[in-house]
């Protein structure tokens, strides 16, 4: 069935490639891998997964005609792709554009005690859990925007600087339906209530519930672009819902939406903390090491 000696050329074969490989092309296959990967996250369930669908039948469309020889259809693709890149960059602006936000967005932060953090974080949370639940109760509609990594300076500018302590009358103040700054959002950044009345980028998606109004395209339109918390309470029914990440979870009450707040500003942040806290303690006792080690080898002599 197979020629003498297949087995030995075979495993031979296999020898040579494996021999042939370098680090180098396992680090070059290990990037493009993760390449890959980030680039099939960055498409899926977004409007870019369909205009890539797009691209990838142009594709197929330029290699059939060059295979079966359709010279025609072979000049109008190979002239179409020669500026290929730039109108893919002009296709996908808005999806690369949230991205390298995301991206961009993490920052060094500031070394405050794990205790102050939470405490900062916890006064926010409770505070906007009861301003949303009492304004829940009375139709009250409001937009809150919980800034994290991504900074929202260029939102915060649309708006009114306020820079208060968060608190709970404040912020049914300021969305009261008489209030000059009820119409906007409210922007919440380092533990104060930073700016009102800020506007916020509608969101991109055909697929969005036509019973949710402007305010929720609003939160979705912003979470799709920053890794922010929007808070919305509906003028028409009073539910209030959470946008995280381009999606949007509703039917909250104060107490659930207490947890889901902690979950996503405080348990987070005392994370990164306590990752920064175990670097610092670490960085110094490596450094108290080194300082020991130094007076031995100088007794020594």
């Amino acid at each position: 069935m197979f020629e003498k000696g297949w087995f030995e050329d075979l495993f031979s074969s296999v020898i040579h490639i494996v021999q042939s490989i370098q680090i180098v092309d396992i680090i070059d296959i290990l990037s493009v891998s993760v390449l890959l990967y980030f680039g099939y996250k960055f498409i899926r369930n977004k409007r870019a997964g369909k205009l890539f669908s797009g691209v990838l039948l142009l594709l197929v469309a330029l290699v059939v005609g060059e295979v079966a020889g359709m010279h025609a259809l072979q000049f109008i693709f190979e002239n179409f792709f020669q500026v290929g890149v730039i109108a893919l960059v002009i296709l996908f602006q808005p999806e690369l554009r949230s991205a390298l936000e995301k991206m961009g967005g993490t920052s060094l932060k500031t070394f405050k005690t794990i205790a102050d953090r939470d405490n900062e974080n916890t006064l926010v949370v409770r505070e906007i859990s009861a301003a949303a639940s009492e304004m829940a109760s009375t139709k009250t509609g409001a937009l809150i925007v919980c800034e994290r990594s991504t900074k929202l300076g260029e939102i915060a500018a649309t708006g009114t600087v306020i820079d208060a302590q968060v608190n709970s009358f404040l912020i049914r103040n300021i969305f009261f339906n008489k209030a000059p700054l009820h119409d906007g959002a409210t922007i919440i950044s380092g533990g104060r209530l930073y700016a009102a009345g800020c506007l916020l980028p509608l969101s991109a998606q055909n697929d969005i519930n036509r019973d949710l109004g402007t305010r929720h395209r609003a939160a979705l339109g912003l979470s799709e672009n920053s890794d922010a918390v929007v808070i919305v309470v509906s003028e028409e029914t009073g539910v209030i819902s959470v946008a995280v990440d381009g999606k949007l979870s509703r039917g909250f009450s104060m107490e659930t939406l207490r947890a889901k707040l902690t979950e996503l500003l405080v348990q987070e942040s005392d994370k990164d903390q306590l990752k920064a806290l175990k670097y610092a303690r670490k960085k110094k006792s490596n450094s108290k090491d080194k300082d020991k080690e130094a007076d031995i080898n100088e007794k020594a002599k």
